[in-house]
């Protein structure tokens, strides 16, 4: 099944339309330049042929080493993906930057010698949903006179 997605960074600047389809995987990538990237501890991309990605904006681009470029929003700094730097194979865009990215299950981790083992699976932990931290709330309340989507 194909269907169309869009995306961008946080400030809204960067946008961008996808064409998915069900073979394309999402996946988690644990190397050591991602996390540095992103600033995360595993990054979730979604890995999809270029020609089926459109930039409504085109975004920022940086050489994070000898073989790759990263997208990004100069702007707001959200990082948006990545791609090799010999134009060659397909692309990843960062999972959180899709509008919706509830249709994308994970079917792998990558650079698995680069796992952070405390950080694989936090499901036993206590969850806290962002509407109970009342100094965020009251801020944004303060702000905007409303909670963000």
């Amino acid at each position: 099944m194909r269907e169309a997605m869009t995306g961008g960074c946080q400030c809204g600047r960067i946008r961008y339309a996808a064409t998915i389809e069900d073979g394309d995987e999402a996946y988690l990538c644990h190397c050591k330049m991602c996390r540095r990237a992103t600033g995360a501890a595993a990054t979730a991309f979604v890995n999809l042929a270029r020609d089926r990605l459109h930039w409504l904006v085109e975004p920022d681009w940086y050489r994070s080493s000898p073989i790759a470029l990263r997208p990004f929003c100069a702007t707001c700094g959200t990082p948006l993906g990545f791609a090799f730097a010999d134009g060659e194979g397909n692309i990843d865009l960062t999972l959180g930057s899709f509008d919706d990215p509830t249709r994308f299950k994970p079917v792998r981790n990558y650079a698995s010698e680069s796992i952070l083992p405390a950080w694989q699976d936090t499901s036993h932990l206590p969850g806290m949903r962002s509407d109970e931290n009342a100094g965020v709330t009251q801020r944004w309340m303060d702000s905007l006179g409303r909670l963000p989507d």
